[in-house]
């Protein structure tokens, strides 16, 4: 109920007001039954954009800080999260991060859509950058779909560090669903998990027209290469899913 509530009510219309969002390719999301909408990541407000444009609800991996505050805003953090449909991913310890792909797998055998964020974290430098296989490793052992999914403009709306919120334009872009079934029984193989993640950012660099550079996100965040280093990058012009 509480989703449904946020989504129409208390903070669906205030999104649509500030970034009037154009929503492009939603036939390719089907109504129903498994799929993974795999996205970049520009700021906070996908989630709340990607859900807004999608009629059925979506279950998000959210990192597990999401859900470890304390306080009084810890306590609103992690029961808005919760309700939200939001599955926690300690990243730091392999053994949670697979127990957290577990619970996905569990969800989509159940018939659900699921929110993934490839890139592991936010762009740090609004580049697009190498995927995580944990998408790749689902995707073949579920036999799921994968829906790419370009946000543009998130990052104009609600600025990465800033607490302010402004008027902006955002595009949710859908690209076709993209079938592995040609990997069954491969799941868990690395090269596999790595070339099914590649080709899925290869999607998601056509879809959104960001510059692709061959790093983890996480590692530019901490300071590994900065924003203006030099690499093997790519960029294509974006492509209308409509």
């Amino acid at each position: 109920m509480w989703f449904w509530l946020f989504k129409y009510i208390l903070m669906g219309p205030l999104l649509a007001l500030l970034g009037r969002p154009k929503i492009e390719g939603l036939e390719n999301v089907p109504r129903s039954g498994p799929a993974i909408l795999a996205s970049n990541h520009l700021a906070v407000a996908d989630s709340f954009y990607l859900s807004l444009a999608v009629r059925r609800r979506i279950a998000y991996l959210a990192k597990a800080e999401y859900f470890t505050g304390t306080g009084l805003k810890g306590r609103f953090l992690r029961w808005f999260y919760t309700v939200t449909g939001n599955v926690p991913i300690d990243r730091t310890d392999a053994d949670t991060a697979q127990a957290a792909l577990n619970t996905a797998e569990r969800l989509l055998g159940e018939g659900r859509l699921i929110g993934i964020y490839p890139e592991g974290t936010r762009s740090p430098d609004g580049r697009l950058h190498k995927g995580k296989t944990g998408l790749g490793r689902l995707a073949v052992r579920t036999g799921a779909s994968v829906i790419p999914v370009a946000m543009i403009g998130t990052d104009i709306v609600n600025p990465p560090g800033s607490k302010m919120w402004r008027f902006g334009k955002v595009t949710v872009r859908f690209g076709k669903a993209i079938d592995f079934a040609r990997y069954e029984g491969l799941a868990g193989t690395p090269f596999i998990d790595r070339a099914v993640t590649d080709e899925v950012m290869y999607e998601l660099m056509g879809l959104s027209g960001q510059e692709y550079i061959d790093i983890y996100a996480a590692t530019v965040k901490a300071g590994g290469k900065s924003a203006g280093s030099t690499g093997e990058t790519t960029r294509i012009p974006p492509t209308s899913a409509a």
